[in-house]
């Protein structure tokens, strides 16, 4: 029976480190890519094709993106909204600053690098109660 959960513990911290590390990885390349996103306050107004924000960029430039289905949940009926544009781009913008999917990824490669440590601290402690 100890030699199963011997395997089964140092499966789990292989699995943990290694995966962990490779998506770590990952989230920071799309971290990297995801760019600058700056903040701007902008206009919520309905038209004819749908809801629409309109902000001013950074060079006085003035920009228009349609809202998704979503977003026009979040924003509901406010006149103005607090939104973050692309920077170098025209008429790009998200409701938060940090893309949800570097946060997903970077939020599972900490859980399984968390695995990892809880099997290597797991499979030490059996080693000295063993003696």
């Amino acid at each position: 029976m100890s030699a199963a959960l011997d395997a089964v513990l140092e499966i789990f911290t292989w699995i943990g480190f290694g995966a962990g590390a490779l998506l770590a990885g990952i989230a920071l390349i799309a971290y990297l890519f995801d760019g600058t996103w700056v903040p701007a306050r902008a206009v919520v107004e309905p038209t004819e094709h749908g809801t629409v924000v309109r902000w001013f960029d950074e060079d006085g430039g003035v920009n228009e993106a349609p809202l998704t289905h979503e977003q026009l949940a979040v924003v509901g009926e406010a006149g103005m909204y607090d939104i973050f544009a692309r920077r170098g781009w025209n008429n790009r913008m998200r409701l938060t600053q940090r893309s949800p999917l570097v946060r997903s990824v970077a939020v599972l490669a900490a859980g399984l690098i968390g695995l990892g440590v809880v099997a290597l601290a797991t499979s030490s402690i059996l080693l000295f109660v063993r003696g």
